[in-house]
């Protein structure tokens, strides 16, 4: 019998060990892109790269239209890299808005050591840059699914003119957990985002697009934080949609329409 609790608990122990030095392989999908790879786009573009004082390097596009009403600041997904998320930029441009994405650490052209500290100094940075660039009140920040808690983030440190989230987790610990429940997460996890923490410290409107059918984050999470801030969130479900497919539901692309025509709301 002693036997089998011995294995049980190397069993255990590996699999928490395992976990805390390769989650970065469960949670992060990237696409490595070359130095000299050229990016293509039916819309002008500018490529940009900026140099972290650790030595890391993060590569960006940035569209600009004529008579911009602002910028979104896209922050993206766990996988890929801005080769095939700029194609994103369509739906704000066609908006009238300039948009704007970068990669994080290890993903496309951008290089340096990724942790969850790192990723929020690159963000932050990056708004840094475009309030030079942009009244803050032009400013939209949005984050779609793994961006949603490093959007809340920024938007917790700013003043931008609004915040969407997309498809986004009530924190990234409390979505891991309902998978790893029977591990010390909280001692093992290197990526926590508490966007349920965020949030209260964001000044301006949030407004949250979820898919009812959302099988890899739930829909409940999105209700949560609602429920949280019912004085500051406006949540959007998409009826039906999953994780990955909200832009085949026209209801998706009124809802930004919808949101990023709403005038500006002077902050308190």
């Amino acid at each position: 019998m002693v036997s089998a609790f011995v294995i049980l608990v190397i069993i255990y122990t590996g699999i928490c060990v395992a976990f805390y030095f390769f989650q970065h392989f469960a949670f992060f999908r990237p696409e490595k892109l070359a130095p000299t790879f050229t990016y293509k786009y039916p819309f002008p573009f500018q490529e940009l790269n900026f140099d972290m004082e650790d030595g890391g390097k993060i590569n960006a596009i940035h569209f600009k239209v004529p008579n911009t009403r602002g910028v979104v600041y896209y922050l993206k997904g766990n996988s890929k890299s801005i080769k095939g998320w700029g194609k994103f930029a369509k739906d704000f441009l066609s908006n009238g808005y300039d948009f704007f994405m970068m990669d994080y650490r290890g993903f496309g052209k951008s290089r340096g050591k990724r942790s969850q500290e790192r990723v929020f100094n690159d963000a932050q940075y990056i708004y840094k840059w475009l309030k030079e660039q942009y009244p803050e009140d032009k400013i939209v920040i949005y984050g779609r699914s793994l961006g949603s808690g490093i959007a809340a983030r920024i938007a917790s440190w700013n003043t931008p003119r609004m915040l969407i989230l997309d498809s986004p987790y009530f924190s990234f610990y409390y979505n891991t957990k309902r998978y790893l429940f029977f591990t010390p997460l909280k001692w093992i996890l290197k990526y926590d985002m508490r966007t349920d923490q965020y949030l209260k410290d964001v000044s301006c409107p949030v407004h949250i697009i979820h898919g009812t059918s959302d099988r890899l984050i739930n829909f409940h999470q999105s209700e949560m934080l609602r429920d949280l801030y019912p004085e500051k969130v406006s949540l959007h479900p998409i009826s039906g949609g999953k994780h990955n497919n909200l832009p085949e539901f026209p209801e998706f692309f009124e809802v930004i329409y919808d949101v990023l025509y709403v005038k500006p709301m002077n902050h308190h």
